[in-house]
């Protein structure tokens, strides 16, 4: 009984340990998909260089709000065609989309979004992050209050929460072909345009995919552990 009890306390320990290991995976997706949310760095939008003008204009947008930026094309890289990347010192003007609270379209370098896909991606990108705070909430609570069964829970929310972030990474991919489909007819003339998704959408991907691998961690954690309980007293029966 005694060795029983010691292979048992061994394994509940191992097993805390591994707990532990997977809500620092899932930790390092969350500080991830927070980054992404909250950052503007979705996607770029760049004009093209213009013949005898010092100035060049660029664009960065995330789930919230579009930054546009007049760049100096002296300091663009001479290999580029278009003006960029938005990280490049210059005058920036930021807004937030007020499709939020008055449901105008936003219009940017002469085209307009389609504020019915970006609100879905802003809010899919939300409820991902409120079910991954909920996980997190119950792996602590099996830490601390030994709530076992908290762990299948937490482990479905955490793969659930990384589903909801790769959707609307999809999502928000299908408001970017809108907006650049949306032309304005009104002068002056739109320019033309070439995009590309940046770090903020990368953090989305990397946040998705490594929340999904921490849910699945949490469920092989579920599965039963190896019965020492059962073996041990067959081995005492045998030295007696």
């Amino acid at each position: 009984m005694m060795w029983s009890n010691f292979f048992l306390q061994e394994e509940n320990r191992r097993r805390g340990g591994k707990v532990k290991l997977a809500l620092l995976l899932a930790a390092v997706g969350a500080t991830l998909a927070v980054l992404s949310v909250g950052t503007e760095f979705w996607v770029e939008l760049n004009t093209y260089k213009a013949n005898g003008s010092a100035v060049c204009e660029a664009a960065h947008l995330g789930l919230w709000k579009v930054c546009t930026k007049r760049l100096w094309q002296a300091d663009v890289p001479a290999d580029r065609d278009t003006c960029g990347p938005a990280e490049l010192p210059g005058e920036a003007n930021c807004t937030y989309f007020k499709f939020f609270t008055t449901g105008e379209n936003a219009r940017i370098f002469q085209r307009t979004t389609k504020k019915e896909v970006n609100l879905a991606a802003a809010v899919i990108a939300v409820l991902g992050l409120a079910v991954m705070a909920l996980g997190c909430l119950c792996i602590i609570m099996v830490l601390s209050k030994g709530a076992e069964f908290l762990l299948r829970v937490g482990a479905v929310c955490f793969g659930l929460s990384g589903l909801l972030l790769l959707v609307s990474l999809e999502v928000f991919r299908h408001s970017v072909r809108a907006l650049l489909q949306r032309v304005s007819p009104e002068p002056p003339p739109a320019p033309r345009l070439t995009y590309e998704y940046s770090w903020s959408l990368g953090c989305g991907v990397g946040a998705g995919l490594i929340l999904l691998l921490g849910a699945g961690c949490f469920l092989l954690l579920t599965l039963p552990s190896w019965p020492w309980g059962s073996l041990c007293p067959k081995r005492g029966h045998r030295a007696t």
